[in-house]
């Protein structure tokens, strides 16, 4: 199973995903520090609320509501329980340095739904085997946006080729811990080729990604959605490859892990 996540807060627009095969519908409140680290990037900073819950759960179909909270603060416990109150299936941890904070928030949710802790600081991914060890851990989330800029490389997907991500990898899967890797485009689209980082996912064992926002193009809207892409064919896509990939042998892998490098040492300048 491969899980792929759409991040939005519209009801209309997460019928349509749910519809068109996405088995996590992604609400993204996280916004305390958010500005300070991305708001110079061409990134998207999303304006949710844990209130979106109530009409994302109008949604019908075979789906979990994952709910990234703000990182740990005073008010954590107050959002977790706002979240788990109004449906949420996971919470999702963000911007957190050690295991102590993620055993914080697990022992709030007290295992009344899957806490994913999003691996996305230096600190983090090197205490990644605590973080796999923490009761009421589900599964991991590595996030490539904040943990490039944390560790000052010029592209996110150098994660891909310097050990960094290969090493968390082995270490999750060492552990028995379900984990899954950034985002993902349409294939066939990219600076980095589509193809490439899904093949790479499924080599280190990734169970999921989020819909990168060559999806939606930060539509407001269903009819905005529907323009961009055409959601069920493009996931369908995904899904096949997946499928497709998982059958290949590790050598063919590895062989588009060589071309990948060269992709990225081109974008990357080095």
């Amino acid at each position: 199973m491969f899980d792929l996540m759409l991040i939005t807060n519209n009801q209309e627009v997460a019928q349509f995903a749910v519809d068109s095969g996405v088995s996590r519908i992604f609400l993204d409140t996280e916004i305390n520090g958010k500005k300070e680290r991305q708001g110079h990037l061409d990134t998207v900073i999303s304006e949710h609320s844990l209130i979106d819950l109530k009409m994302l759960r109008k949604v019908t179909g075979h789906f979990d509501i994952l709910v990234r909270i703000n990182p740990l603060y005073q008010g954590t416990k107050e959002e977790v329980e706002t979240a788990i109150q109004l449906g949420a299936d996971m919470i999702m941890l963000p911007m957190f340095h050690t295991a102590e904070e993620v055993k914080a928030v697990s022992s709030m949710i007290d295992g009344r739904v899957k806490l994913i802790p999003l691996v996305e600081t230096k600190s983090a991914i090197d205490n990644i085997d605590d973080i796999a060890k923490v009761e009421g851990v589900s599964e991991v989330h590595i996030g490539l946006n904040d943990l490039h800029l944390d560790m000052g490389l010029s592209f996110m997907f150098e994660l891909l080729i310097n050990g960094v991500i290969e090493k968390a990898a082995e270490k999750l899967n060492n552990a028995g811990m379900p984990f899954g890797i950034g985002g993902i485009a349409k294939l066939g689209e990219g600076k980095l080729p589509a193809d490439m980082i899904l093949s790479e996912h499924v080599r280190l064992g990734s169970k999921s990604a989020i819909l990168s926002r060559a999806f939606h193009n930060n539509s407001k809207t269903l009819e905005e959605f529907q323009q961009q892409a055409n959601l069920k064919s493009e996931v369908s896509k995904i899904y096949d490859e997946v499928k497709r990939l998982q059958e290949e042998s590790l050598e063919t892998l590895l062989g588009t892990r060589e071309d990948m490098k060269q992709v990225i040492h081109q974008i990357a300048g080095k």
